[in-house]
């Protein structure tokens, strides 16, 4: 099978296909994720395949949620519907006692502030709606221009291969440069609008390598913070959360943590184990809850 450096180059090769066809975005660290947590959490399957269908997989989970209707504005809507049952209920209270009672009035200042309420939601449902709508055209016209540079391109190889370099030319100098430029610039615009729902994106149309990383918690249980946590990030904190599990052996942990950033660091023999280490004493000192530790940082 090929290294996870091989399996990157494939996944930046096919990454055209797979947002054509899911109508998403593909950064290029979902690819190196991708590759790399396949290869450490998959050890059952092989590279490229196990890798490919983490992005495709991943692919098609956000293409679902582009599909769907924003959390924020389904909350909104929910909420409308609720005021609006509060607001019938009241006035129908309100209808039937006589005006200047006290059921009456009380019942009229409910229903102002419902009605007051119901017209702030309203208002901001219009327009997160219509922000809605604006972003997933936004994307549509996407994935339809890099439909087009496609075709244009299959068009251009046909027409050179038919020695048409009249038509060869005028696709290539002129039909796609335009197609390209008018693509990066809604992707510019695209990516100047702030990520968060405020003044922001509404939707989110990239993979990234928190969705890689999901894809496979779901499958291994393991938590997706833990498995894209820089290998810099892990060796720094390893000593620390040996000792949290380990108490009383903190010499015996400097000795292998040394090892294992040695190793991480490629200041060791390649060709020799990481480490060759004995733990000795009595029992309840520690060393098989230290193996286990150790195994469970390294591999889990």
């Amino acid at each position: 099978q090929p290294s996870p450096e091989d399996t990157v180059s494939i996944l930046r090769g096919l990454k055209p296909r797979y947002e054509i066809h899911h109508g998403v975005r593909i950064r290029d660290e979902a690819l190196l994720a991708a590759a790399k947590l396949s290869h450490r959490y998959i050890p059952d399957r092989f590279l490229p395949d196990k890798a490919i269908d983490l992005v495709d997989e991943a692919c098609a989970k956000l293409k679902n949620e582009l599909s769907s209707k924003p959390v924020i504005l389904d909350e909104i809507d929910r909420q409308v519907i609720q005021l609006e049952m509060e607001r019938l209920s009241l006035q129908s209270d309100y209808d039937k006692t006589a005006e200047g009672t006290r059921e009456n009035m009380e019942s009229g200042q409910r229903l102002a502030k419902i009605n007051n309420k119901l017209a702030q939601l309203l208002a901001q449902q219009e327009d997160l709606t219509t922000k809605w709508q604006a972003e997933r055209g936004g994307v549509g016209k996407i994935s339809e221009l890099k439909e087009q540079i496609v075709d244009v391109d299959l068009q251009i190889e046909q027409a050179e291969r038919d020695f048409d370099l009249n038509t060869a030319a005028e696709l290539k100098y002129s039909v796609l440069p335009k197609l390209k430029e008018e693509l990066e610039a809604i992707e510019k615009a695209s990516a100047e609008v702030g990520q968060d729902v405020d003044g922001g994106k509404m939707l989110r149309d990239e993979v990234t390598a928190d969705d890689i990383a999901a894809v496979i918690a779901v499958a291994t249980g393991i938590p997706p913070e833990r498995m894209v946590e820089t290998e810099r990030e892990r060796l720094l904190t390893m000593e620390d959360k040996l000792r949290e599990r380990v108490k009383g052996q903190d010499e015996a942990i400097e000795v292998v943590t040394e090892a294992i950033q040695r190793s991480r660091a490629g200041l060791n023999d390649p060709s020799k184990p990481i480490g060759s280490l004995i733990f000795l004493g009595p029992t309840g000192v520690g060393k098989t809850e230290l193996c286990k530790a150790l195994s469970e940082f390294m591999f889990d």
